[in-house]
């Protein structure tokens, strides 16, 4: 038995782990665009609840490695367009949101804990995601794609026209984007955690 940050690792805790893994991996197929949010390559899911879920009952380490298994997984049976950019970005924003979330409750178990730390990941994942996307993810995505960046920037400029380059649609798509998924999410785990822990508690 291995026992790190208060998490005790046994079969069955992997075993909920990898559950919670397949279970996000299946809410990704459920994706919807918000057009009047962000740009068509940005769609919405709701596929960090298990992570989070996974972060308050066995500890913030399992809600990162629930990320990574789901990734894995929709890498491995729906393959990417994105030559793994997308993937990466997903798992960091959601590895992030996660961690923090976890970490903070676990200091002290408690709803008022719960939200403070989703609140906190929400925050610190969308100021991470951001300035990954802009020094990193959407240069790398333009390049390994072939898409001009103009190409790019043009989606977010038909959202709203306050896009006009890289930085601009960052601030103007990509945060408001982030902060409503983050918050969309943090609501429903808030909603059922109490009704599906006591099964991950068992």
């Amino acid at each position: 038995m291995f026992t790190l940050s208060r998490e005790t690792w046994s079969t069955r805790t992997m075993v909920k782990i990898s559950v919670l893994g397949v279970i996000s991996f299946i809410l990704m197929y459920f994706k919807f665009p918000v057009a009047w949010l962000a740009p068509s390559f940005l769609k919405m899911d709701i596929s960090d609840i298990p992570s989070l879920l996974g972060a308050f009952t066995l500890g913030p380490i399992a809600g990162v490695l629930i990320q990574l298994l789901k990734n894995i997984l929709n890498l491995v049976f729906e393959g990417t367009t994105t030559a793994g950019v997308g993937e990466a970005a997903n798992f960091i924003s959601g590895a992030i949101f996660a961690y923090i979330a976890g970490w903070i409750y676990f200091k002290e178990k408690n709803f008022k804990n719960a939200i403070i730390g989703m609140a906190v990941g929400i925050v610190v994942m969308t100021a991470v995601i951001s300035v990954a996307n802009y020094f990193f993810i959407f240069p790398i995505y333009s390049k390994f794609l072939g898409l001009p960046m103009e190409t790019i920037v043009k989606l977010g400029t038909a959202v709203t026209k306050k896009v006009v380059d890289l930085k601009s649609l960052i601030i103007f798509t990509v945060v408001p984007f982030n902060l409503a998924k983050g918050l969309l999410t943090a609501i429903i785990t808030t909603l059922i955690y109490k009704r599906v822990s006591h099964i991950l508690h068992k």
